[in-house]
């Protein structure tokens, strides 16, 4: 997918167009470890697609950072690699799954086709 801006904005330059996939108010419990460093950072998910995930926290990570994602909710439990794409300074991120792996992957679209349904 090509990479959208708005003139004039340089912040956005080489982010995704995040409507990519739909997303749905999804609540998890998020804790992101930096892959180099090994530093944590602890949240709760906003919202949730195919493609992602944002994650209000009041720590954050420079954009691009790779990191290790878990989310667990209601007793389940999903494991990702995952990009920073957006960092909002004391808001939180929007995060791009990279590696979703089984049963991570089945996890997933478990909790998507349960927020459809429920739409």
């Amino acid at each position: 997918m090509p990479a959208r801006t708005l003139p004039g904005d340089s912040r956005l330059e080489g982010v995704r167009d995040r409507r990519y996939t739909i997303r749905y108010p999804f609540a998890a419990d998020a804790v992101l470890i930096h892959l180099e460093s090994g530093q944590q950072v602890c949240g709760v998910t906003s919202d949730i697609s195919l493609g992602g995930c944002f994650v209000c926290t009041t720590k954050d990570f420079p954009r691009n950072t790779r990191a290790r994602l878990r989310l667990s909710r209601k007793g389940q439990e999903l494991e990702a690699l995952v990009t920073v794409r957006i960092v909002k300074p004391r808001v939180g991120l929007g995060l791009e799954f990279l590696g979703l792996e089984p049963p991570n992957d089945a996890a997933l679209n478990r909790w998507i086709e349960s927020l459809r349904r429920n739409r």
